[in-house]
């Protein structure tokens, strides 16, 4: 009898988590399982599991239930789609290349995720057969990205002199900006909606902003001729900033929150969060100072050995010490240098990934790491040449973000960092999914700062980011 892996790792994740045979007796390991009773747990559930390459993802909900009877997960709109089309529990509450495929070869490419308005590479390609589809949708099929389209602002310090898109389509009426959709879980924890920050808006809160979001998407994405009612708002918001996901189980380390660590998503439902909480640029309502040591979940597995299991959490401790403690000297970040004033910040992981056990920025402060430059686009990505009507000065992007909402020049290609948590269920990486694998997104920040990582602490980063 062939036995699943998957559903294996499933099964022994709910026997560890419920004090069964082979689970860990420490005191911090008995609490969190004691107060999984109120949390949703179903062994094999998709909707509470998300099985993944480096072990299993888990959500929780503050209400004990998922209940798939509300709007979140209805078709409201006039293509077929629902949040969920995009933002599914299985795959971290974003979407995945692996699902994107799945669902394509058991519909021929139509079920309602794969519509031209924006899943498509343009919203005139040829969708008339499967193989047009599966051409028309290949951006979508292979790293997950939705096309957003949005106009040059009428009065922008800058102006689109060139544009080379290989799909025919992107203008300055319409830029096409392929980007990955963000989880909908863990929002209780954001300081900024949307990549751009397009839905962060003046004078509201962020229950405000993501009530307004859910419309723009709903109408958007979904194609719904008029508005959500106040009532579909308030219980979609309610819903996203209740469901709180993390990574519960490693193949390697085990499950996350035994032997002292407070790994998985019973812990991060628990933790304490405020808009700045922490911040860099000390801009904590509460007065506290900046804290580099953001991250706190596995200092208990420091030097464990003895074995397999003993020396994979010692790995996961390593990197989040690399993560809170490694120096890295920070220059030319549009959004952070010149917000300090300083050419080169003698900092760390957690100067930008501030908010505590969490690992988003605390405050809203899109940054420009460099990943939207024209030395990193490639083939499949339209590159934008963009003139400063002031200075003359031109600039090459194949994204230009934040400007493209606020009109800036000074917000070109600045994006906010996501929150890190459950990062192992939704691979690709960055906002245009450029990084295949963690690996790939630990590369591109030595390379980008010259940090000088030795394969041990890659291979650590990589265990600690994993285990989120």
């Amino acid at each position: 009898m062939r036995i699943d892996p998957i559903r294996l790792a499933v099964l022994l994740l709910a026997v560890a988590r419920c004090g069964g045979p082979g689970s860990d007796s420490s005191p911090v390991a008995r609490s969190a399982t004691e107060r999984t009773s109120a949390l949703v747990h179903v062994v094999g559930d998709d909707s509470v599991f998300a099985p993944n390459r480096a072990g299993i993802g888990r959500t929780v909900t503050a209400s004990g239930s998922i209940d798939t009877r509300g709007p979140f997960f209805q078709s409201l709109g006039a293509n077929g789609r629902a949040c969920v089309s995009c933002h599914v529990a299985a795959e971290g509450w974003t979407i995945t290349p692996e699902g994107m495929q799945r669902r394509f070869e058991a519909s021929g490419g139509l079920d309602p995720v794969f519509r031209p308005n924006d899943g498509s590479t343009s919203p005139l390609a040829d969708v008339s057969s499967v193989e047009a589809r599966r051409s028309a949708y290949a951006l979508l099929l292979r790293k997950a990205v939705i096309r957003v389209g949005l106009p040059i602002p009428p009065n922008a310090e800058f102006e689109l002199t060139a544009v080379d898109d290989p799909y025919g389509y992107a203008s300055s009426n319409e830029l096409s900006l392929f980007r990955r959709p963000l989880p909908a879980a863990n929002l209780r924890f954001l300081s900024a909606v949307m990549w751009d920050g397009r839905e962060t808006l003046a004078g509201m809160s962020i229950d405000q902003d993501l009530a307004h979001q859910s419309n723009d998407a709903t109408q958007g994405h979904a194609q719904k001729p008029d508005p959500l009612s106040d009532v579909q708002r308030e219980q979609i918001v309610e819903f996203e900033k209740g469901t709180f996901f993390a990574q519960a189980l490693d193949f390697e380390a085990g499950p996350l929150d035994q032997r002292g660590a407070t790994g998985g998503p019973v812990n991060l439902s628990e933790a304490a969060f405020h808009l700045g909480i922490n911040d860099t640029l000390g801009a904590d309502p509460a007065g506290a100072p900046f804290d580099p040591v953001a991250m706190r979940l596995f200092s208990a597995w420091s030097g464990l050995s003895g074995g397999s299991l003993a020396d994979a959490r010692a790995a996961v401790a390593r990197g989040e010490a690399l993560f809170d403690g490694k120096a890295i000297a920070i220059s030319g970040v549009r959004g952070l240098n010149d917000a300090l004033g300083v050419p080169v910040i003698q900092g760390t992981c957690t100067t930008c990934h501030n908010a505590p056990d969490v690992g988003d920025h605390s405050v809203a402060l899109p940054l420009d790491l460099g990943l939207t430059d024209a030395s990193r686009r490639t083939a499949d990505m339209p590159l934008y040449t963009l003139r400063n009507k002031a200075t003359g000065e031109t600039y090459r992007t194949t994204d230009p973000g934040r400007a493209l909402i606020t009109g800036k020049w000074k917000d070109l290609s600045r994006f906010k960092g996501p929150i890190l948590r459950g990062l192992a269920a939704r691979a690709p990486y960055f906002h245009d999914g450029s990084a295949a694998t963690l690996l790939d997104a630990v590369n591109f920040y030595d390379t980008r700062f010259a940090i000088g990582f030795s394969e041990q602490e890659k291979a650590d980063l990589v265990a600690f980011l994993r285990s989120l």
